[in-house]
C-alpha cells in the first residue's frame, strides 16, 4: 500500500536542483556577457559554455524524475521535448517523445525514471521509444548490444534487493516505489538487442 506521508526522497530532490539551477544560470548569464564583451573568446569559454547548458539540461531532468510532483501539476509537450533534447545532446542516446499535449507531471516523472534505467542499460547508445498505451505507458528502447544487469532489473520489478543499489543505479529502486505511489506496476522485458518497460 502506497505511503500516503511527504515523499521526503522527491522534496529533497526538488530542493537541490531548485537551488543549483539559479548559480548555474548566473554562470551562464556571466559567459555570454563576457562573449557579448568581446573580452573571452575562443575554445575555453566555449568549453564552459557548453558544460554548464549540459549541467543545466541535467538538473531539470532530474528536477521532473526525482523532485516532487503534485497530482494536479501538468506538463506541457514543449517542456518535456526541451528538457529531453536538451539532456540528450551530444550524446548516443535518442529519445522519440510520441505522446501529444499536456502530461501529468507525476506520470512524466515516472516515465524519466523509466528513461534513466533504460539510459543505464544503453551504455553503447540506442534509441527509445515513449508512447502513451490507453491509461499506461510503454518504453521501447533498441539497440546493437543491451548491459541489463539481471540484479538491477529484479529490483526495478519490486523483486530484489534495494540495498544493493548504488548511487548511480538509484532510479532502479526509485521508479517501483513511484509507481506504487501512483498505483502502477512495472513491467520490464529486458531482452539481447532492446528493452520494453511498461507501468
Amino acid at each position: 500500500m502506497p505511503d500516503d506521508g511527504p515523499d521526503l526522497t522527491a522534496l529533497l530532490g526538488s530542493r537541490i536542483c531548485h537551488d543549483l539551477i539559479s548559480p548555474l544560470g548566473a554562470i551562464g548569464n556571466g559567459v555570454e556577457l563576457l562573449a557579448m564583451a568581446g573580452t573571452a573568446a575562443g575554445p575555453e569559454m566555449a568549453l564552459i559554455a557548453d558544460s554548464v547548458a549540459s549541467a543545466k539540461a541535467r538538473i531539470r531532468f532530474f528536477r521532473i524524475a526525482f523532485g516532487a510532483a503534485a497530482p494536479d501539476h501538468r506538463l506541457g509537450r514543449p517542456e518535456i521535448l526541451a528538457v529531453i533534447e536538451g539532456m540528450t545532446r551530444g550524446g548516443k542516446l535518442a529519445i522519440d517523445w510520441h505522446p501529444e499535449g499536456d502530461q501529468a507531471r507525476r506520470e512524466v516523472k515516472l516515465a524519466f525514471l523509466g528513461l534513466q534505467c533504460l539510459e543505464s542499460a544503453l551504455p553503447w547508445g540506442g534509441r527509445v521509444s515513449v508512447q502513451r498505451v490507453g491509461a499506461g505507458w510503454l518504453l521501447r528502447a533498441e539497440a546493437q548490444r543491451v548491459k541489463a544487469d539481471a540484479a538491477l532489473w529484479a529490483v526495478l520489478a519490486g523483486e530484489g534487493c534495494p540495498s544493493e543499489v548504488s548511487a548511480a543505479q538509484v532510479h532502479f529502486a526509485l521508479m517501483p516505489v513511484e509507481a506504487a505511489r501512483q498505483g502502477r506496476k512495472v513491467q520490464a522485458d529486458p531482452a539481447e538487442t532492446g528493452i520494453s518497460l511498461r507501468f
